[in-house]
C-alpha cells in the first residue's frame, strides 16, 4: 500500500467524492485508510447508569483505491511511484512532478 499515515488525499470515489484530508490510519491487512473528516456516520450511545445516551460521530475507514494523493507541490491529485536508490532505500515518488515523499 502506497499511502502512509499523515499523507494528504482526495477521495475519487463514493459519497464524499471530491473531500480531501488527512490519513490518520493506515490499514494495510484491509487495504483500507482512516481519513480525518471523510465518511463520517452517526453511531448511536446507549444510556447507562453513568453516561448519558445520544449520538457520537465515528470516523469509519474507506478503501485505499478510492483516494489519490495529493501531489505537494501543486496541490493535484498524483499517482505514487516507488524508485530504488542506490544505497538500496526505496523512496516514494509522486508521478506528477516526481516530488520525493517522506
Amino acid at each position: 500500500m502506497k499511502i502512509k499515515k499523515n499523507d494528504t488525499v482526495v477521495v475519487i470515489a463514493g459519497k464524499d467524492k471530491g473531500k480531501t484530508g488527512k490519513v490518520l490510519q493506515a490499514l494495510p491487512n484491509d487495504d483500507k485508510v482512516l481519513i480525518e473528516g471523510v465518511n463520517v456516520l452517526k453511531k448511536v450511545i446507549k444510556r447507562t447508569k453513568t453516561e448519558k445516551g445520544g449520538f457520537k460521530d465515528v470516523t469509519r475507514p474507506i478503501h485505499v483505491s478510492n483516494v489519490m494523493l495529493m501531489d505537494p507541490k501543486d496541490n493535484k491529485p498524483t499517482r505514487v511511484g516507488i524508485v530504488r536508490k542506490e544505497d538500496g532505500t526505496r523512496v516514494r515518488v509522486t508521478k506528477k512532478s516526481g516530488t520525493e515523499l517522506s
